[in-house]
């Protein structure tokens, strides 16, 4: 018996209309690579299911990755050989091996194209910098410029922010033009061919959303219904969207510990719901251990491998791999630093006003500690701290700032924590006075 999926009842111009194929191509692929299969009415013309549609546009899309129409049949034809629907199946890895030796080819030309769009954007030079991007895209495949000149431009402008040769206004610049390009090949990107809908946001106070937005764009371009809700998306409202849209699996990316935090909030919530949730981002790559207090699916070290890893999970949902429990002492810690938090913020200012520290510097400082210390205790490990701090001296040794105000504070913050937490904050206390002494 015929699924739904399967019963003819789309005429040619209908598949036309669809899929953007002229009539002779697709009656080329018919006759020379059996694909699709159409079924013919009682007057002898072609009548084609959803699922032949679905074939179809993924041929497209697989064209689109840099494969000829010989050799996507091939693969799809393989896939079936290997007991898979190629529907389903993840493909990049096979479409990244086959173009490889193309863009090997021609990997200088895709290199100087990144480095003049860094240098176009780095001279504040937006229409220099989106003449290059068009170049790119009439040479490239639209994946392979947003992974390897986007992503990897945007990349390179902010590390130079952090190495203190670039300015902020400029890394600001190069990520603007970057996402509103990525914004309109989202736009104009296919509807939706394969079933179930992907949510991607950003878990409260994260604001860093190019890696989302980026992975937004390489799931519809492979067919997927992806709902993208943006920066620091607040708990109550992920519930209602996720009550409304009924999404098959939620994606949420953080980059710093204190929005890795937030993300176990909103993934403890998704678990409540019984949605499944799949995550990554810059902080579970610098702290692995991370992975392991997040009830969810890693998706890896790198954005290009997320859409096979997520493919995979829409096709066979699976339970998460096992968590490591927080530590009771942590939980309790937590409890106590939220109770005291005042009079240690209190204490530290008596104690750097002859310093003559600036109060707003002095108030960004205590935010950003405190929620880094919240973050830590949160997630189970203080020592996730440390590397917070260690980011904060790179970036002031590269700035060539001095790191008196740093030792300062580190040392009044730890005072303080002495003098206000009891037993219950010694993981607090600990940590403090092991980063006092580092940095002594």
């Amino acid at each position: 018996m015929l699924t739904s999926r399967q019963t003819p009842s789309y005429n040619l111009k209908a598949v036309v209309q669809q899929t953007g194929l002229k009539p002779d191509t697709l009656r080329a692929w018919e006759r020379r690579y059996g694909l699709p299969q159409p079924q013919r009415s009682e007057g002898g013309h072609r009548l084609y299911s959803a699922q032949d549609v679905e074939t179809i546009k993924w041929l497209i899309a697989r064209q689109r990755e840099g494969l000829s129409i010989k050799r996507a049949v091939a693969f799809w034809r393989q896939l079936e050989a290997e007991g898979q629907d190629p529907l389903y199946a993840a493909t990049s890895s096979a479409a990244q091996a086959t173009s490889a030796p193309l863009l090997r080819a021609a990997g200088h030309t895709l290199a100087k194209l990144r480095q003049d769009w860094i240098d176009a954007c780095l001279a504040f030079d937006e229409q220099g910098a989106e003449n290059i991007l068009t170049q790119a895209f009439a040479l490239y495949p639209p994946e392979t410029v947003c992974l390897e000149l986007l992503q990897r431009g945007v990349a390179h402008v902010g590390d130079g922010w952090y190495r203190g040769q670039t300015t902020v206004q400029q890394e600001h610049f190069a990520t603007a033009l970057a996402m509103r390009r990525l914004e309109a090949l989202i736009m104009a990107a296919p509807a939706p061919t394969r079933p179930g809908r992907i949510l991607v946001a950003c878990p409260p106070q994260e604001n860093h959303t190019f890696s989302p937005l980026l992975l937004t764009f390489l799931l519809r371009r492979r067919g997927w219904d992806v709902l993208y809700l943006g920066a620091s998306v607040p708990l109550e409202r992920m519930k209602t969207t996720v009550s409304t849209a009924r999404p098959r699996l939620v994606i949420l990316a953080a980059q710093r510990l204190h929005t890795a935090a937030t993300l176990l909030a909103m993934a403890q919530l998704l678990q409540q719901e019984g949605v499944p949730l799949a995550f990554g981002g810059m902080v579970f790559n610098v702290l692995p251990a991370l992975r392991r207090r997040i009830p969810g699916h890693f998706l890896g070290q790198s954005l290009e491998d997320g859409p096979a890893a997520i493919e995979q999970l829409m096709a066979s949902p699976r339970p998460h791999p096992p968590l490591e429990a927080v530590p009771l002492a942590y939980l309790q810690a937590l409890e106590h630093y939220r109770e005291r938090q005042v009079y240690i913020e209190a204490h530290l200012g008596q104690a750097l006003e002859r310093t003559g520290i600036d109060p707003e510097h002095l108030a960004i400082a205590n935010a950003e500690m405190s929620r880094n210390i919240i973050a830590a205790l949160t997630l189970g490990d203080m020592a996730f701290l440390g590397v917070e701090i260690e980011w904060i001296k790179g970036l002031l040794d590269n700035h060539r700032l001095p790191r008196e105000p740093l030792d300062n504070y580190l040392q009044a913050y730890y005072e303080a924590a002495q003098n206000h937490l009891d037993e219950r904050g010694q993981p607090i206390v600990r940590c403090l006075g092991q980063l006092f002494k580092e940095n002594a």
